[in-house]
């Protein structure tokens, strides 16, 4: 039976919050993974409609949930061009390394860090999903300033995680072209004598 009400609070971070019905009782408990369309998050206010239903300690909580008037979207694949872009820039690197433009360290360095920090997303999303303890944003964005952004880009668009949140979405893009002029910042007379003063 489908039953409506108000998302009453909701915690971003950890992906949860509860409801209160429109026709009174107790609050009910929902997870992001009970809406449908995950597309957007959900704010505190909106008008909800749910199937009731009972997690595994048997508590009540929400399904199936979607926004009145909202419709289902699908999930649009232009993410593609932020993959490719991830592959571009590797690429980009790897051109600059058999050029002899940069040691071959950089190149394993972008890589080994690109792979840990989708390895982060993916752990965070698995935790999300359980209720676990969560990776950090903070921590997330310190990997992508580091180099490891062309893996975040990758794990935002396969994995469907930090990809719609806006805040986060925007401090992660800054990051992003922190590392890439770092990165231009190498070819630099100065940046090469660090680099060689480093190796």
């Amino acid at each position: 039976m489908r039953t409506k009400g108000k998302i009453t609070s909701w915690n971003d971070e950890k992906g949860y919050g509860f409801i209160a019905p429109v026709l009174g009782g107790e609050r009910i408990f929902i997870h992001i993974n009970a809406f449908k369309d995950r597309s957007r998050r959900p704010d505190i206010g909106q008008i909800v409609s749910y199937d009731i239903s009972s997690d595994k300690q048997g508590r009540s909580c929400a399904s199936k949930a979607t926004r009145v008037g909202d419709k289902v979207k699908k999930h649009k694949k232009n993410g593609n061009l932020l993959v490719a872009a991830s592959t571009v820039f590797i690429s980009v690197v790897a051109i600059a390394v058999l050029a002899g433009k940069l040691p071959p360290i950089i190149l394993a360095y972008y890589i080994v860090i690109s792979l840990i920090t989708y390895a982060l997303y993916a752990s965070d999303k698995a935790a999300a999903k359980k209720g676990n303890w969560r990776t950090s944003e903070n921590t997330l964005h310190t990997f992508s300033f580091a180099g490891g952004w062309p893996g975040a880009l990758i794990a935002q668009e396969k994995l469907r995680h930090k990809s719609r949140k806006e805040s986060f979405r925007f401090v992660f893009w800054v990051t992003v072209l922190c590392n890439i002029a770092a990165f231009i910042w190498l070819f630099t007379s100065t940046g090469v004598s660090v680099l060689n003063a480093m190796l």
